[in-house]
């Protein structure tokens, strides 16, 4: 059955992207309105997050979220034979030099991005990186073996070294050892398992619990750490830009790192809530909200 569906999604991912905007626009009503993909979790977290707006507003959001979430699947799927001129042309990346400049250090560096907008494309970066100081997405291992095979070959297609999180501390200590700096590239709107949460804050009006793996790895290692604002400019083309969270991490006070990265975050979805990716369970261990 995978095979069957890899050979479709090969074969479209051949069309141009305007073709598939059409094709996304074809399939938002039958996910939205007939399949009713998530609708009921998207629902409660968008009202959650946004105590203030009417139902009519909420359910706005929510619309133009689904749009955007069929654009982001083509999008994704192009990937399998966007050549690397048109990823670069779609995929724009400003303040590079920031991150550059602490290869000539030796210092590695940690990108802080999240679920919004299209986080799959932000592999690109490694086309605007040298051979020498690559980037190392972070990524969790799928269950299915099949779609994790592929999302693992897209991730890498313009040179990115994927690390399994479960890989990542040995990584780091193997890259430091032989003298090799890089881009760790760190998802981190994620909710942690519920044995392993150490910190909550106030997040989109929402007691959340939070991920502290990145600050305690840039402390430990003393890495600098980017926040990396994905911006839609039009459908089809984004802007990244490279914001600086701290360049001495080891001189920060404890939850300063998470914290600026989270409210940085939460900045950018009051003002474009449509491009998170609300369809997460992203509360379910708030202490403030059933499960």
């Amino acid at each position: 059955m995978f095979y069957i569906f890899y050979a479709i999604i090969w074969t479209v991912a051949w069309l141009p992207l305007p073709v598939l905007y059409v094709i996304s626009d074809l399939i938002y009503p039958l996910i939205y309105h007939v399949a009713g993909y998530r609708k009921k979790v998207v629902r409660r977290n968008l009202t959650l997050a946004f105590p203030e707006k009417s139902l009519e507003d909420i359910i706005r959001i929510e619309k133009k979220f689904y749009h955007y979430f069929c654009d982001l699947m083509l999008e994704t799927i192009r990937q399998i034979h966007a050549t690397k001129a048109e990823m670069k042309k779609r995929m724009a990346f400003e303040n590079m030099d920031l991150l550059t400049a602490h290869a000539k250090e030796g210092r590695s560096v940690m990108l802080m991005t999240a679920h919004y907008c299209n986080w799959e494309w932000t592999s690109v970066i490694c086309l605007h990186l040298s051979s020498d100081f690559k980037a190392y997405p972070v990524y969790q291992r799928l269950q299915n073996k099949h779609f994790d095979k592929l999302m693992y070959q897209l991730r890498s297609r313009y040179g990115a070294v994927n690390v399994e999180k479960e890989d990542l501390v040995r990584t780091m200590l193997n890259m430091r050892k032989e003298g090799v700096q890089g881009v760790f590239g760190m998802i981190s709107d994620q909710s942690p398992m519920a044995r392993f949460i150490r910190y909550r804050m106030d997040f989109l009006h929402q007691d959340t619990p939070v991920f502290l793996g990145t600050e305690q790895l840039a402390k430990k290692y003393n890495y600098p750490v980017y926040y990396l604002d994905i911006q839609r400019v039009k459908r089809g083309y984004y802007r990244a830009v490279v914001r600086p969270i701290t360049v001495s991490p080891t001189e920060t006070a404890e939850y300063e790192i998470t914290t600026n990265f989270m409210r940085q975050l939460e900045k950018d979805i009051q003002q474009k809530p449509e491009f998170w990716l609300w369809s997460h369970n992203r509360w379910k261990h708030s202490k403030n909200t059933a499960n």
